[in-house]
């Protein structure tokens, strides 16, 4: 065993040192320059200098308004959020003190319309009684090779999930509506427990695996998981169904869901079609803004002397923009939106709760320090930089602050982000199933010369 790792060890070493002579030759003749994107006319990652998508599909599952016409001119307004024909903010607003919106929320995008009480109460005692994963698959699973990346490990999990299920490969709709459901229901699950494997077998800490209760709502049953005592307030889980909601869905046109609606079309199962959003979710510059917005505002607490001092944090959003401070990348995390851009929806709906949040746990003094922040950005921005359009604080901005508050690790950040969208990937999902029927195939112009 020991020569094996030795080998091995070796065998990586000159893997890497073949790949990093190699990788010089790669950017050299993978290199493509704008003029000849602009030449032929093809937009660089489907969007056009202003941020619109090239438009590839149709659905009937979301909205996004971040233009309006008026007299002939497309003029930016306020951003819109619709799921199914409903504003997000009614359906928020339609919730009691006391009731949770996960749940509801997801009949709606899953099935089209709103639930009437009898239905909503089946549909929630069908989740509950989904909430459970197959026999020793914790410890089977999740528990061998845990990884501090959390993705990876809900993604190997997903996967392993369709080895478990009796018709994995059915392509009836009752049989995605049935796979879609249990994934929904068992995510939280694979989210908390593979960090408490990882927490425990690679940062030495205390595990504990409790079971989820099944009468109680998705946001209570995550905080419940996560905490040794399994104790959460009222407010606490409101806020945290909040964002939930929030993050659910956000049109056809996200990297995530895109890539959900592109792997259906080809005809392959649920399990390998969530793995690969899953896959897509994770990268940087889909799923982890909001890691990147509590690193800057840790760094703007460790560099500023008093960051209640309003002009202070204005000197320091300059340097950063300047690229002088903080990852010198020249960017305030959380500012924009690669749709919005006279404000983002769902951060004019989660402030209000962060808000109350904050009051709760007597963080009034880092919220003050957020409102700085979103006063001042956008207008530094748009100092500094030529924009196309204009810039507003997103729903990235406010969530790491609310997963902070609630004891949320930070390797928990993106995984809970799937947790909500899982609900969105599956409504696209029965949507390409049943209204497109055809694999997606987009083109993609030759720029190769031809070497006779």
């Amino acid at each position: 065993m020991r020569e094996f790792k030795e080998s091995r060890k070796l065998s990586v070493e000159k893997i890497s040192e073949y790949a990093s002579k190699q990788s010089p030759i790669c950017i050299k003749n993978d290199t493509i320059s704008d003029t000849l994107f602009k030449e032929y006319g093809v937009n660089r990652g489907l969007r056009d200098l202003n941020g619109k998508g090239v438009l590839t599909g149709l659905t009937n599952i979301s909205k996004i308004v971040s233009f309006k016409n008026v007299n002939g001119e497309r003029v930016p307004c306020d951003g819109e959020l619709w799921y199914r024909g409903y504003r997000i903010e009614s359906l928020i607003s339609e919730l009691g003190k006391d009731e949770f919106g996960f749940e509801r929320t997801a009949y709606l995008l899953l099935f089209g319309e709103k639930p009437n009480p009898d239905e909503l109460s089946k549909f929630i005692n069908i989740l509950g009684h989904s909430k459970k994963l197959p026999s020793n698959f914790t410890r089977d699973v999740i528990m061998k090779a845990p990884s501090k990346d959390i993705m990876n490990s809900m993604t190997k999990s997903i996967l392993t999930l369709a080895s478990y299920d009796r018709t994995p490969s059915s392509s009836s709709i009752d049989n995605d509506i049935r796979q879609c459901i249990q994934l929904i229901s068992v995510f939280p699950m694979l989210a908390i427990y593979g960090y408490n494997s990882y927490n425990h077998y690679i940062n030495d800490d205390s595990m504990y695996i409790h079971n989820p209760k099944f009468e109680l709502s998705t946001a209570e049953n995550i905080l419940r998981l996560l905490r040794p005592e399994k104790n959460y307030t009222q407010i606490e889980a409101k806020v945290l169904d909040i964002v939930l909601m929030l993050h659910m869905e956000h049109g056809g046109g996200n990297n995530s869901t895109f890539t959900t609606r592109v792997v259906t079309s080809s005809g392959s199962d649920t399990y390998s079609a969530i793995a690969a959003a899953m896959s897509s979710l994770k990268g940087p510059k889909h799923g982890g803004a909001n890691i990147k917005v509590m690193e800057m505002i840790q760094n703007i607490k460790d560099n500023v002397n008093d960051y209640k001092d309003k002009d202070e944090i204005e000197d320091y959003l300059r340097k950063m923009l300047d690229g002088q401070v903080f990852d010198n990348k020249g960017l305030i995390y959380g500012m924009g939106h690669a749709v919005y851009s006279v404000s983002d929806p769902r951060e004019r709906v989660l402030k209000s709760y962060v808000e109350k949040l904050a009051a709760f746990k007597n963080k009034t003094d880092d919220m003050m320090l957020y409102n700085y922040i979103e006063e001042l950005a956008p207008k530094l921005i748009a100092e500094k930089r030529h924009i196309f359009k204009g810039v507003s604080p997103n729903v990235d901005f406010y969530s790491g602050f609310v997963y902070d508050m609630l004891g949320i690790p930070l390797e928990l950040y993106t995984p809970l982000f799937a947790v909500a969208r899982v609900v969105g990937w599956s409504a696209h999902r029965i949507e390409e199933l049943i209204g497109m029927n055809k694999i997606i195939r987009p083109a993609y112009m030759s720029v190769m010369k031809e070497k006779e």
